[in-house]
């Protein structure tokens, strides 16, 4: 049975995802920051037994990839995705954003999620997929400035994942936009609900895992310009 390691699970499209996957009767090993106070995921666990297994992991924890990694053995998966993420500062310019901040946003956008990737990538079967939560304000060809601090971020991220890409060859690598979406990110504005992000992106690995390579895209599939 498939097995997909969800890192930053504990709410909105984290546990969403989490959710569908499970639907789909894979085996879901989540992650959180605080498991005790991962009330979605325990809730899930309740509801689907053994399928899911909750861990705990921080993304900003150098030893945390290891830890995991010596947690789950021999577990092969099928599917690592990198969720976690922040924007904490909206539409402030950036030098207006105190630089220990913006250092902990690139830290935690940019930096931690292909290092998170780099550390448990031996537990990726061959030919596995590892999948990074991005945007399409990462864009460069698409900015318009707007969110400065987040969408440089991403930007970092779709770069470094590049990098990740071309060491890990035999690996897709899909750099995912979810969409906008009503999240504690995203807004009560946001045009989608979780359910529908979360149903698509899992239909777009599923068809993009064939082959290797790296590719930008959004929940339907769409191509994004870098």
């Amino acid at each position: 049975m498939a097995t997909i390691l969800l890192i930053g699970a504990s709410r909105g499209l984290g546990l969403g995802l989490a959710g569908e996957y499970l639907s789909r009767g894979w085996n879901v090993i989540a992650t959180a920051r605080d498991p005790a106070k991962a009330k979605g995921l325990t809730e899930l666990s309740a509801k689907h037994g053994g399928k899911l297994r909750i861990e705990k992991f921080d993304v900003t924890d150098p030893k945390a990839p290891r830890a995991l990694r010596t947690t789950l053995g021999e577990t092969k998966l099928e599917v690592l995705f990198v969720v976690a993420g922040q924007s904490s500062q909206g539409y402030v310019p950036i030098d207006q954003v105190p630089p220990d901040v913006a250092a902990q946003e690139f830290l935690i956008n940019s930096v931690a999620p292909p290092t998170v990737a780099e550390g448990l990538l031996p537990l990726l079967a061959p030919g596995g997929t590892v999948v990074f939560m991005t945007s399409r304000l990462g864009s460069l060809a698409l900015s318009d400035g707007g969110m400065e601090l987040y969408n440089a971020s991403k930007a970092a991220l779709n770069m470094l994942a590049i990098g990740f890409a071309k060491r890990h060859a035999d690996h897709r690598v899909i750099l995912m936009h979810p969409g906008w979406v009503r999240t504690d990110m995203g807004g009560e504005n946001a045009p989608l609900d979780i359910p529908t992000s979360v149903k698509g992106m899992a239909n777009v690995i599923e068809f993009q895992a064939k082959g290797t390579g790296i590719t930008y895209v959004d929940y339907t599939g769409a191509k994004i310009p870098w």
